[in-house]
């Protein structure tokens, strides 16, 4: 079963060894300790933009991948679930599910599939 964004968001937190209080502060109260702990514990599930880009500067991870996360993009499904590839290595510090790691693989192909629409334009 896929981590919510909220499990996804405590568990990258606890990967930098931060504590609620340490994410109000960076990113200068923009965040509050109470209402991450709401969004870790999924009572918010679809937190703003741009709560999710303060998170994003701050444990230095992908916004768009959060945007995935909390149901504001649609992740790409041409990547096969086996067409694997190995560890993402801007998450390579992060112990990431095979769960995890297929949908940041996706949404790699994703990416570069909307680069080739741009170009043939």
């Amino acid at each position: 079963m896929k981590p919510t964004l909220g499990e996804y968001l405590a568990s990258i937190r606890a990967d930098r060894k931060m504590t609620l209080r340490d994410v109000e502060e960076a990113t200068e109260k923009g965040v509050s300790n109470a209402y991450l702990s709401q969004i870790e514990n999924d009572r918010i599930r679809k937190p703003s933009p741009n709560v999710l880009h303060s998170l994003a500067e701050i444990y230095a991870i992908s916004f768009e991948n959060l945007m995935i996360k909390a149901g504001y993009l649609m992740p790409s499904s041409e990547r096969a679930d086996d067409d694997r590839h190995g560890r993402v290595a801007t998450f390579a510090e992060h112990n990431l599910t095979e769960e995890e790691e297929s949908e940041l693989l996706r949404f790699l192909q994703f990416i570069r599939g909307k680069g080739r629409t741009h170009d043939s334009t």
